[in-house]
């Protein structure tokens, strides 16, 4: 098969998110004439979810995943299970997310909050991350996890989940060959984006050339995070392309192996996607 027609998926995106709102019929015609065969647009919150849903109907191409954000856990209902179990049974809903917990800019920062707003915050991050990682264990699906300098505290509430066979990939994952390793032994998979193809990220590619071939997949995190030679540009899923060739020379492997592997692995962890 040449590389020009190999598949690929773009494991996460956003588009919902406004930068798509006046291309996005040609972004998905794009990504689909790169070889990009799915897409999968990931909720932030109860009406970004809700939108995740539309686009899933609107394109055959893209499938959706449903859930609230860490970094806007404060503004979340007491209680999300119900609305997200109801969009659980969505035909084309393949996993719960993203959710998990983000500690990089806590309300401290800010001279008017204090330790006290902390500890609130995280409290409220820990309630939806639960609540979103029970109703996957109820619905039999997957959760796509955000964590950012919260490691610690992110595997041990996954851990009792992972144990009731809740699966989690670890979305625009940066951290060590240790961490990849400690998720993956749990069940779990690691998913990388552009930043492999950014000249700083040399660790980030030590991770990825010791994490096993079967055990990522590969993703934009569009609008964000747009791989050289688009760096400092709006992402988008046709970009998959840049970041395969990346990561294929990384592994050493040719990109017929790589779509192979990577294909199979999202059809294995998001549940209903054909």
């Amino acid at each position: 098969m040449s590389e020009s027609n190999l598949a690929f998926f773009d494991s996460h995106a956003h588009l919902d998110f406004p930068d798509f709102e006046k291309d996005l019929e040609a972004l998905v015609e794009r990504a689909e004439a790169a070889g990009i065969q799915r897409m999968i647009t990931i909720g932030t919150d109860l009406e970004s979810s809700a939108q995740s849903l539309a686009l899933a109907d609107r394109f055959d191409s893209v499938f959706a995943v449903v859930g609230w954000h860490p970094c806007t856990a404060l503004e979340a209902p007491e209680d999300i299970r119900a609305e997200l179990r109801q969009m659980a049974t969505h035909k084309k809903v393949v996993a719960i997310g993203e959710t998990g917990l983000d500690y990089h800019h806590l309300p401290s920062e800010d001279p008017e909050k204090s330790a006290a707003d902390d500890g609130r915050y995280r409290a409220a991050q820990a309630r939806i991350f639960e609540q979103q990682l029970e109703v996957a264990a109820e619905a039999g699906l997957n959760v796509v996890v955000h964590q950012r300098d919260a490691y610690v505290d992110t595997i041990k509430q996954w851990r009792p989940f992972a144990k009731r066979g809740v699966r989690a990939v670890f979305h625009c994952f940066v951290g060590s060959v240790a961490e990849m390793e400690e998720v993956v032994g749990m069940g779990g998979l690691v998913s990388y984006t552009g930043i492999v193809t950014f000249k700083n990220a040399e660790s980030v590619r030590e991770t990825l050339t010791a994490t096993p071939i079967d055990r990522f997949m590969l993703e934009t995190d569009c609008p964000y995070l747009a791989p050289v030679p688009f760096r400092g540009k709006r992402c988008e899923p046709s970009y998959v392309r840049e970041i395969a060739t990346r990561v294929a020379e990384v592994k050493q492997v040719d990109l017929e192996s790589l779509s192979n592997a990577t294909n199979t692995t999202a059809r294995a962890f998001f549940h209903g996607l054909s």
